[in-house]
C-alpha cells in the first residue's frame, strides 16, 4: 500500500484528486491538507507516520509546494514529492528538481498519468512530464537565494526597511539585492524584476 498525502488549497479539487486515488487497491491517502504548512505539521505530528508520497500543488497559502519539497528533502530523505501544478515555467521544474522532487506533473495530464507516476515515484524512479523537459534547461534560473528571497517580499509590497528586519539584513544589504536582481533580469525597477522572475518560475 502507498501511503499518500495530498496537498492542494482549492478544496473541490483537493477531494476530487483524493477520490481518484481512493480508488486504486494499491493508494490510500491518509491525509488532505490545504497548505505547505498543514502538510509539513501533519507530516511532523505522530499520526503522519509511514507517508510514502505527497502529492502538492505549487502556489500556496502560508508555504508554497516547493518550500514544502525543501523541507521533505532535508527532514524526510523517505517521503518521495510530486508536484501537481498547472503552471510549465520552466523555473518552477529547476528548482523543484533541486529541492529533491521526484515527479513533476501538470494538473490536465490524464490521472492514469497521476496513478502511474505516483507508481513509479514509490518505486524509486522519477516521472516528469515530457513536455516539460527541454524547456526546463534552455533557461538558467540567474537570481542568487538572497535575491530572491527579497525580490518575493518585494513582490508582496514590502518596503525595503520590512523586508531588511524579515532577512535580518540592513536596508543597504537589501537595496544591492534588488538593484542586482533588477540588473540580471533587465527590469527598470524592484516591481518589474518581481514580475518577471514570477513568470519565469523564479520566485
Amino acid at each position: 500500500m502507498i501511503n499518500i498525502v495530498v496537498v492542494e488549497d482549492q478544496r473541490m479539487l483537493l477531494n476530487a484528486l483524493a477520490t481518484i486515488l481512493d480508488l486504486e487497491e494499491d493508494l490510500r491517502v491518509v491525509q488532505s491538507c490545504g497548505s505547505g504548512k498543514q502538510a509539513l505539521d501533519y507530516i511532523r505530528s505522530e499520526q503522519g507516520q509511514n507517508i510514502d508520497v505527497v502529492l502538492t500543488d505549487i502556489e500556496m497559502p502560508e508555504m508554497t509546494g516547493l518550500e514544502l519539497a525543501q523541507h521533505l528533502h532535508d527532514e524526510y530523505s523517505d517521503i518521495k514529492t510530486i508536484i501537481l501544478t498547472t503552471f510549465s515555467r520552466s523555473g518552477y521544474l529547476r528548482r523543484a528538481m533541486d529541492s529533491g522532487v521526484k515527479g513533476y506533473l501538470l494538473k490536465d495530464s490524464p490521472s492514469q498519468e497521476l496513478i502511474e507516476a505516483i507508481r513509479k515515484v514509490s518505486q524509486g524512479g522519477k516521472s516528469i512530464a515530457p513536455e516539460l523537459m527541454v524547456e526546463s534547461w534552455m533557461e538558467k534560473d540567474p537570481l542568487s537565494e538572497k535575491e530572491r528571497q527579497a525580490l518575493r517580499l518585494a513582490k508582496d509590497g514590502l518596503s525595503t526597511e520590512a523586508i531588511a528586519e524579515q532577512l535580518f539584513l540592513s536596508s543597504g544589504t537589501v537595496r544591492n539585492y534588488l538593484s542586482s536582481a533588477s540588473s540580471k533580469l533587465n527590469a527598470k525597477n524592484r516591481v518589474e524584476a518581481a514580475r518577471i522572475a514570477h513568470q519565469n518560475g523564479w520566485l
